[in-house]
């Protein structure tokens, strides 16, 4: 069943379904900031932290990116990738210009795949593009946590997320 969230208040629908805590994690692919096609979710042996944003050119989805490259630094057995619909070139340019270099910062343009995670903006003036969401998927593939990020204009829960990767690494 399609999601809600809201920008500044106004409801906006989700294109497909999010995944639960326990489902198998659908696989998604992305492109990475070098153009180069990166499989996302299903079994990996190591755990993965996937984050949707809507935009690298926005301040709240900057910020965001950059704190999780720092607050990540140091933590080992976890691939992070941040997904936007942001092209590999704008990517390219916002690594370099804030120096991230401990996360995957990828592109759904090619497939829409995260439509799979049920993160797709299905109307109103960011359709097509990336909810702001958090999932954890463990080393067997399945959804460990799932944070939906109600308002996509506010900043997911940090101390959450670092707790539970903390609690599967």
């Amino acid at each position: 069943m399609a999601q809600t969230v809201t920008l500044k208040g106004n409801p906006v629908i989700l294109s497909g379904s999010l995944p639960s805590v326990g489902d198998r994690a659908p696989e998604a692919v992305v492109v990475t900031k070098d153009l180069q096609e990166k499989i996302i979710g299903g079994a990996k042996g190591i755990v993965q932290l996937i984050v949707t944003v809507p935009s690298l050119d926005t301040p709240v989805c900057e910020t965001e990116t950059k704190k999780f490259n720092e607050m990540l630094a140091g933590m080992q057995n976890v691939d992070v990738t941040v997904v936007s619909m942001d092209l590999p070139f704008a990517e390219k340019r916002f690594c370099e210009s804030f120096n991230i270099g401990n996360v995957t910062v990828a592109s759904d343009f090619r497939y829409r795949d995260m439509e799979k995670y049920g993160v797709l903006i299905a109307e109103g003036a960011l359709k097509g593009i990336l909810a702001r969401a958090v999932f954890i998927i463990d080393k067997d593939g399945k959804v460990a946590y799932v944070q939906l990020v109600p308002e996509i204009t506010q900043e997911p829960n940090y101390d959450e997320v670092v707790s539970k990767l903390k609690s599967l690494v």
